[in-house]
Parts: C-alpha cells; structure tokens; sequence
C-alpha cells in the first residue's frame, strides 16, 4: 500500500465505500447519528449498498469511528471523529 493510502485509510476500500467515508467524514463535525437511507439520498445509493459497505469503514482503520446504533425505521450509525 502507497504512503498517501495509508495515510488516508482508503487503500482497500472501493469507490462506493470511499465515497460513503467521504461523506461522514465531510459531515461528521455537524452531526453524529447518520440514517443508511438518508446517506443513500445524498450518494444517490440504496440504503442496502450503504448498509452493506459501512462494514468495511467501521471494521477498518480509519479517522472516523463508526457504530452500529439502531434498527428502528432503519439502520442509524453513530459516527465520531
């Protein structure tokens, strides 16, 4: 793995789950639950693409820690930096 991969933590993971870190990490200062359906909406992605790649960021090395939190009319993430 190159340098800057390391680095950032985004060597391994593909462009769905780069673009999923992206977008917590862009909004992770404002807030800390996230929806899948919501994170979906914004990506243009399912709420099952985004459920199914959040694995890799939360099992991964990365600035952003991340939770499985709820079920309840969805699945919500709570995400700290």
């Amino acid at each position: 793995m190159s340098t800057t991969a390391a680095q950032t933590g985004t060597g391994e993971l593909t462009q769905k789950q780069r673009r999923i870190l992206a977008h917590l990490r862009e909004h992770a200062a404002e807030q800390t639950y996230f929806k899948s359906r919501l994170i979906a909406e914004e990506l243009d992605l399912t709420a099952k693409e985004v459920g199914a790649n959040m694995t890799a960021i939360r099992d991964g090395d990365f600035d952003v820690d991340v939770e499985k939190w709820g079920y309840s009319s969805g699945t919500t993430w709570m995400v700290t930096t």
